[in-house]
């Protein structure tokens, strides 16, 4: 065999090589859109992929080892099927990493910024400065939800991604049930969600409650609700009868009339629609009862039964 042939032989091989590589890395791939990489190793990568199902192999090290630069955390990948090599790009790449972060219904600002400041290793100073700067309102900003954060966020981007995102689905929930998005009207929409948020034991509860809180407000009589005092840093703050005699602000629904003048938390979407498609009743009070539910009724000599029930309960479990 003479030496060109050789060399022909030596050339075509390592095509086929090259087309097979080519060819290998453009197949699409089924992936998930939330990956949490063990590790910047990407040997380690490799074998997580593996124990996630896909399927990997030498080459798919190879290409991470030396075309991507892995970091340990969650990645978003962007679309459920991709090229292979555009995969590993975003695996590899650091744009896609995030952080989540979950706002828990009924959390109020105050302590949402603080978890933001130890999560994201943020400013407090910081956050305040961008939230009092985007803020639509003083509170209620922020949709409870979990929100995949980029790492390469600060303080005034997360912020307003917290927001805007946030601003987007409340626009979708009042267009879907309003017809319309008005600024104003949402507020009101948001302050009611929010006690109803406080107030309720669970999801079921949540339309019933609205009920009482539009039942009350129609008859002119004050909401009375415990819920409306754990605002900002009282969040989690017991509410007694000292508290509800020396709070003077307007969330204080045993000494003011009406709605208070802000939200007082952070809410779900189901305290939303809550408010939005109240439950049709005639109730006007609610106590909690040994279940860690509520008891309604539409009389005071009723609910006057079920505060006695509580009182006996609360003292039983003292015993």
């Amino acid at each position: 065999m003479n030496r060109r042939k050789i060399l022909f032989i030596i050339l075509a091989t390592i095509l086929l090589i090259l087309f097979y590589i080519l060819g290998y890395f453009l197949i699409p791939i089924n992936t998930k859109q939330n990956l949490k990489l063990p590790s910047s190793n990407s040997n380690e990568i490799i074998n997580y992929l593996k124990d996630k199902n896909y399927s990997v192999n030498f080459l798919d090290f190879l290409y991470l080892k030396f075309l991507t630069t892995p970091k340990k955390g969650w990645i978003y990948i962007n679309k459920k099927t991709l090229p292979r090599y555009k995969f590993l790009n975003q695996v590899g790449g650091y744009a896609n990493h995030y952080t989540p972060i979950t706002i828990i219904p009924g959390e109020t600002t105050y302590f949402v910024i603080k978890m933001l400041s130890k999560k994201l290793n943020f400013s407090i100073k910081d956050l305040i400065y961008a939230y009092k700067q985007n803020a639509i309102y003083s509170e209620g900003n922020f949709l409870a939800n979990t929100y995949n954060i980029p790492i390469y966020f600060k303080e005034k981007d997360t912020i307003d991604f917290l927001i805007k995102n946030s601003l987007k689905e409340y626009k979708k929930l009042s267009i879907t049930y309003l017809n319309s998005f008005d600024k104003a009207q949402w507020k009101k929409i948001l302050i009611i969600a929010s006690i109803i948020q406080k107030e309720a034991a669970n999801n079921k509860e949540m339309p019933i409650i609205a009920s009482v809180i539009y039942n009350r407000l129609k008859k002119n009589m004050k909401l009375q609700m415990d819920g409306s005092l754990n605002y900002g840093k009282y969040s989690h703050t017991k509410i007694t009868p000292q508290r509800i005699k020396t709070d003077n602000s307007f969330y204080n629904t045993y000494k003011h009339k009406g709605l208070p003048k802000e939200p007082v938390c952070n809410v779900s979407k189901n305290a939303i629609i809550a408010t939005l498609k109240p439950a049709k009743t005639n109730y006007l009070y609610f106590m909690r009862n040994s279940n860690g539910t509520h008891n309604f009724s539409k009389e005071y000599k009723k609910h006057i039964i079920n505060i006695k029930k509580r009182k006996k309960y609360i003292k039983e479990l003292k015993k």
